[in-house]
């Protein structure tokens, strides 16, 4: 019979960058993870303008190569083309970098844990120079 299990969290501010928050994911779902044999594991970014993404939890220059590449794609300043500039030069930018992205992540669960590979992590990417909290809302299901 499967099951289901679901958190909203608010992941604290981050500055600007990739920045990796596997662990403070699993920390708020470690009693329900446990509870799962098999199962999927939907981490759902509630904003428009940061995203969620897999990629390498060792070197930290991978994510600093993901904001630069990021920021050389979608250009923002004074001179950028876009015509949404309502909270700032970074507004349009962050969500295009948002839509690239995406803001979901689903990883699989075996026998109680999130089943990432050895250099995995779940990377929240922050787009905004100012941003607050992010919320996430974590389903879990399967047996």
């Amino acid at each position: 019979m499967a099951k289901f299990a679901q958190r909203e969290v608010t992941l604290p501010a981050l500055k600007r960058g990739c920045h990796l928050v596997t662990d403070k994911i699993v920390k708020q779902i470690s009693g329900d993870l446990s509870g799962f044999k098999v199962g999927l594991c939907n981490i759902f970014l509630q904003h428009t303008s940061a995203s969620l993404t897999i990629n390498e939890n060792a070197d930290p220059d991978v994510r600093a190569d993901m904001e630069t590449f990021l920021n050389r794609v979608v250009p923002e300043g004074p001179k950028a083309p876009w015509i949404h500039t309502a909270e700032g030069d970074d507004d349009m930018p962050a969500h295009i970098k948002s839509s690239m992205w995406g803001c979901s992540v689903t990883v699989p669960i075996t026998n109680g844990r999130l089943n990432l590979g050895t250099w995995q992590g779940i990377c929240l990417c922050e787009h905004r120079d100012h941003a607050s909290g992010r919320r996430v809302v974590i389903t879990l299901q399967g047996q």
